[in-house]
């Protein structure tokens, strides 16, 4: 598949002119921003897990479980990125090439 075609490199909009920088997309599949977001959530956890009995006495209790809510919604969206990357990639192999 492929989206390569003759795009403008500039754009001139009032007296103004803006260039566009050809670049690739960092994280098209997702999942390393899932990966990275899962462990924040992870360590958000693991910090407030020593302050349970303050966090329980100040009633912000569910700042710990929101952190393993988190945790645990990260770990779905983490199976679900890498689930569709695996489909894109599968079709990609499938796609017959241009001739």
């Amino acid at each position: 598949m492929d989206f390569r075609d003759e795009q403008p490199r500039q754009h001139e909009i009032g007296n103004r002119t803006y260039f566009v920088a050809d670049v690739e997309p960092l994280d098209v599949d997702g999942v390393r921003t899932v990966e990275v977001g899962t462990a924040l959530w992870l360590l958000g956890f693991l910090a407030l897990l020593p302050f349970y009995g303050r966090l329980q006495d100040s009633g912000n209790l569910w700042w710990l479980w929101t952190c393993l809510a988190g945790f645990g919604l990260g770990l779905f969206g983490l199976e679900y990125c890498r689930r569709r990357r695996r489909t894109r990639a599968e079709a990609e192999v499938s796609e017959p090439g241009p001739a």
